[in-house]
């Protein structure tokens, strides 16, 4: 009984970190599974590409059915150690082994919304104030 008393101090001191707790959990890996497929990737992509020609833009797919052939999947999902989990799903349809749409998570830019070109790196001339009495530089 009286250690219990004793140790009643420590436990009420310790009571009030919780954020000790966040230290003291165990380290958890990013897990990937899937195709990662990014937006430009799915804007290379135009009708009536060959099946090797997507599977060389894009890899293969997750998911092949053989009930639907003119389909595939590719799904992507990131599951962060501390986190929620993300998930990308993107569809390809053929017609007559020719690619004939694409549904999904991720789309293609809106080629008609580009950014205007950032400008090429300049050499700028500085020079420190001229000194007294010295005439000013003509200009050309």
């Amino acid at each position: 009984m009286k250690r219990t008393l004793y140790l009643l101090p420590l436990l009420a001191a310790c009571s009030g970190t919780p954020e000790i707790a966040n230290y003291l959990t165990p380290y958890r890996v990013d897990v990937r599974q899937g195709n990662m497929v990014t937006q430009e990737m799915v804007a290379q992509l135009k009708p009536g590409l060959s099946r090797e020609q997507v599977r060389f833009i894009l890899g293969s797919p997750l998911v092949a059915d053989m009930f639907h052939a003119d389909r595939w999947d590719y799904v992507y999902r990131f599951q962060p150690g501390r986190g929620d989990a993300q998930q990308r799903v993107l569809t390809v349809f053929f017609q007559d082994n020719k690619l004939l749409r694409v549904t999904g998570d991720v789309v293609a830019d809106d080629p008609n919304k580009l950014e205007a070109p950032k400008p090429a790196a300049q050499i700028l001339d500085i020079q420190g104030p001229a000194p007294a009495g010295a005439d000013a530089p003509e200009k050309k």
